[in-house]
């Protein structure tokens, strides 16, 4: 009896240990003590926690007491994340250079893409659909229908052949996707790298370019980077130069160019000329209707309707260089940057978060 005594104890004492070793190994993360630098991206979820995108290091977690660091280690696709989003069940999305992650509080899952006879060569626009870019340097979007990503390809844009003759050793795609925007129809809009803006609304795919919008003043080739609807309707893209008031109505004879027309913006009192209106990476709408725009090296602008008001970030006497603008479930701003971390409104200033 002593002997089966033992026996038994000592089987007991393996399972649990055993078991105790199996959940070690399932806890997916590791804890820190701070973000890193270069965070390129900021989401909320459902259950009010805080997630960061680190340009090369992964994406963490703020629960409001801990900060968890999850990477290719703990399943995720690649440690190069692009952006975050989330579905009606509060799944999490984590598109990267490599694929898509899929988060369902347990697990890092890629998601499969569509193959042979199975991909989908038709645009779909259905609500619960969600779209990635996975990289930066395909010729379309991806469409996940909640089973599969289904490889999309932009049809012909007007300009490609303008920009391969005057581009003849471009390294790059000029259908590369810099920005994806739902507006309020609906509808889809993708921002490209050279050749403007590819708007999906469900029935027909159209084109909107105008150079100012892509190329600035400097010479340089901007990218289609934001856009944003406001309350009022009328679309914003990449300065505030001018406005644009949008119709479904193709009355331009141009089925496959966007039908629109551009009403004067708001520019800066302070600038000398229109073409000393900023560029912006990122755009929000606050709950008051205001506009919020970021720029590299210039810091924040805020445009009340009438006027631009600029908001300088500064690390110490460093410039800090923005990348993205986020507005949180309570309404406030947050902004990722490129070499300080993450910076939040207070109300009158964006200070640096620290937790």
């Amino acid at each position: 009896m002593k002997i089966n005594t033992i026996l038994f104890f000592g089987l007991v004492i393996t399972f649990f240990s055993c078991k105790s070793q199996t959940n070690q190994k399932s806890t997916l993360g590791k804890v820190v003590k701070e973000l890193d630098k270069t965070i390129l991206d900021i989401h909320q979820d459902k259950n009010e926690n805080y997630w960061f995108v680190s340009k090369s290091n992964g994406v963490y977690k703020h629960d409001g007491k801990k900060l968890t660091l999850f990477t290719s280690e703990d399943g995720l696709s690649s440690n190069s994340v692009l952006d975050i989003q989330e579905d009606q069940f509060g799944n999490l999305y984590f598109d990267t250079h490599q694929g898509v992650s899929k988060f369902d509080g347990q697990q890092f899952v890629t998601l499969p893409i569509a193959e042979g006879n199975a991909v989908d060569i038709s645009w779909k626009l259905d609500t619960n659909d969600l779209w990635f870019r996975i990289g930066i340097g395909g010729n379309g979007p991806y469409r996940y229908d909640g089973e599969f990503l289904h490889p999309l390809k932009f049809p012909r844009s007007p300009l490609e052949y303008q920009f391969h003759s005057q581009n003849p050793t471009a390294s790059y795609s000029p259908y590369s996707i810099y920005s994806m925007y739902e507006d309020r129809s609906g509808n889809k809009w993708f921002g490209t790298s050279s050749l403007g803006w590819c708007r999906f609304d469900g029935a027909s795919i159209s084109w909107l370019y105008e150079e100012q919008l892509q190329k600035t003043p400097s010479g340089g080739d901007f990218g289609m980077r934001s856009i944003i609807e406001d309350q009022n309707g009328d679309f914003w893209f990449c300065n505030t130069r001018y406005r644009y008031q949008i119709s479904s109505n193709q009355k331009n004879g141009k089925p496959n160019i966007v039908n629109y027309k551009r009403k004067q913006g708001i520019l800066d009192s302070t600038a000398s000329d229109e073409d000393s209106a900023p560029y912006f990476l990122s755009i929000i709408e606050d709950d008051n209707g205001h506009l919020w725009m970021i720029t590299y090296d210039e810091g924040v602008w805020k445009s009340d309707g009438e006027q631009l008001t600029n908001y300088p970030i500064k690390d110490g006497d460093a410039e800090v260089l923005l990348f993205s603008i986020y507005k949180d479930r309570q309404g406030t701003l947050w902004l990722g940057t490129y070499n300080a971390g993450v910076y939040k409104f207070n109300g009158k200033t964006f200070e640096k978060f620290k937790l």
